[in-house]
């Protein structure tokens, strides 16, 4: 693999078409451009709205007017707008619909099949129990949708999809850089995968439900269960790595002649350096964990000291559920303090979303230059850290134990807020044991109580019961990756790495080496602090 050329001077004058902007790293993806290569031609984004305003609206709202577009902001000063309005423009379109829901005699549509040069495919649901005909219209559909949206492009240079690493499932072992057959399984008792019969079996179940007239909360709690066992019938854990799986396969068949790259990250967590350090959005994956320990709730978790991870994830919905439940122990009928056990899920392998979208860039643009001599239209890229530094769960619960004792949170009584240094436990079992004392045994406890009251709490019962319920779903929902024991291969992306090396200026713009990530100080000093900077709110 050679490439001679430079990685900005190829994105002058292209137009790139970028779908899931509204993302975490799709807002990266589409800063980086325009702060580097300011000559770009042009970004269309497809964005979900009825009619162009909207569209226009929602780009200003949820992309332009976050603060990773600080610096460009900074940069053109009062000719931000101008510079904006000359080269993006917002397209009222949905990925779910053919060449997103344009007609084919709309002229924005001809524009963009005549003008796109790239497309970079960010958008997808990342919820693991989502509805499954939701999710397959998204992840899977979706993908096939950009993809033949693309083929019809008639200067189309590259194609970029964005995928996930835990594609893999459950895959204990070195996981390996390749592309899915049609059809395959990760579990080898199933028949062959069928996408077509998936949707035809997911549209049935959702005609069940709605001839059943149940509420919409049960249609979608009964199609978030199919879909789960859907996916746990041919291997996978979740809906959202399972569609996101056949997504790939779609991408491999129908995209045989089209030049293309899928890129797989891990876990995403804050910018490292760009456009600043530490830029967070939410508090989802390891920020629910750290804002958790900041608040003093998070008093246990399981994990595997021997496990190797990059950081930790943690559903931070247990969080609300348990403190919740927490507070409803705290009758007056019942004296008894529920302790909240917080579910902290051991996902591992993290890299910081401006290496992610580095590695993105570099891989479209090589590629683009390469397609024409090679004779493999798909390389798959596994963005990841696990081989650059070995980080344990004891070793971020303490970084974050650590910065949150020497700069506490203040409350809204005005006062610190103790950060608390959890207790690990070693195996599932012994957490759920530890989950049965605190929080179940408790629950029987106060019905017992309900009993002799004469039904008098009846409601706190219920609702108690119906959190503990919650919680335990969103440890059946994490279980797979709390002690996931899978090793990333990144040999590919290690060559793309070398690749950029060999020119410093491209080195220096577009890195994404983690073996230059010092784990613990980007955890003190950059992520944790980007985290209160620009996420926490009390």
């Amino acid at each position: 693999m050679e490439f001679n050329g430079r990685i900005v001077e190829f994105l002058e004058n292209k137009s790139i078409l970028v779908t899931g902007s509204t993302g975490f790293l799709g807002k990266v993806f589409v800063e980086k451009l325009l702060r580097v290569q300011p000559n770009v031609k042009h970004l269309f984004l497809p964005l979900r709205a009825l009619d162009p305003t909207s569209a226009a609206q929602r780009l200003h709202s949820e992309v332009l007017g976050k603060e990773v577009f600080s610096v460009l902001r900074t940069k053109y000063g009062v000719g931000f707008n101008s510079f904006i309005s000359a080269k993006v423009t917002a397209v009222a379109g949905d990925i779910a619909l053919k060449n997103f829901g344009l007609t084919d005699d709309s002229n924005l549509l001809k524009k963009l099949l005549k003008e796109v040069d790239v497309v970079a495919h960010f958008a997808a649901t990342a919820k693991f129990d989502e509805r499954y005909d939701v999710v397959l219209e998204t992840n899977t559909i979706g993908a096939k949708n950009v993809l033949e949206f693309a083929k019809k492009c008639v200067n189309l240079e590259m194609f970029v999809h964005i995928s996930t690493a835990y594609v893999c499932g459950e895959k204990s072992g070195v996981v390996l850089e390749k592309p899915f057959k049609m059809g395959e399984t990760l579990n080898t008792t199933t028949n062959v995968l069928d996408m077509e019969e998936e949707l035809k079996l997911a549209q049935k179940r959702l005609n069940e439900l709605m001839a059943a007239q149940v509420s919409e909360k049960e249609e979608k709690d009964a199609m978030g269960v199919f879909g789960m066992q859907r996916a746990r019938l041919f291997g996978w854990p979740n809906t959202y790595v399972f569609t996101k799986a056949m997504g790939e396969m779609l991408i491999g068949k129908l995209g045989e002649n089209v030049p293309h790259v899928i890129i797989r990250p891990t876990i995403v967590t804050g910018t490292y350096k760009e456009p600043f350090p530490g830029w967070s959005e939410d508090v989802r994956t390891v920020n629910g964990f750290i804002l958790a320990s900041a608040k003093g709730k998070l008093p246990c978790y399981p994990g595997n000291v021997e496990t190797i991870i990059d950081m930790a994830k943690i559903c931070f919905q247990a969080t609300s559920i348990l403190s919740s439940t927490s507070t409803l122990f705290n009758t007056r009928f019942l004296n008894t303090k529920l302790h909240t056990p917080i579910l902290m899920c051991i996902c591992g392998k993290q890299v910081p979303g401006d290496m992610v979208v580095n590695a993105t860039i570099v891989a479209m643009v090589v590629h683009a230059n390469l397609h024409k001599s090679s004779t493999n239209n798909q390389f798959i890229y596994q963005v990841c850290s696990s081989k650059a530094d070995h980080v344990n769960s004891d070793r971020v619960m303490n970084s974050v134990y650590k910065y949150f004792s020497k700069n506490p949170l203040i409350g809204k009584n005005g006062k610190p807020i103790q950060a608390v240094n959890p207790v690990r436990f070693p195996t599932m079992n012994s957490f759920r044991r530890y989950v049965f004392f605190k929080c179940e045994l408790p629950l029987k406890v106060l019905e017992f109580v309900n009993v002799a009251l004469l039904q008098y709490i009846s409601d706190t019962c219920k609702d108690v019961e119906r959190r503990i319920n919650q919680m335990s779903r969103m440890i059946e929902l994490n279980e797979p990756y709390l002690f996931f024991k899978g090793q990333f291969d990144d040999a590919n992306t290690e060559r793309l790495r070398m690749l950029v090396k060999m020119n410093q200026v491209d080195q220096d713009t577009f890195y994404f080496d983690p073996k230059s990530i010092d784990w613990d100080d980007y955890l003190m000093n950059i992520h944790i602090s980007g985290l209160v900077k620009y996420v926490i709110r009390i």
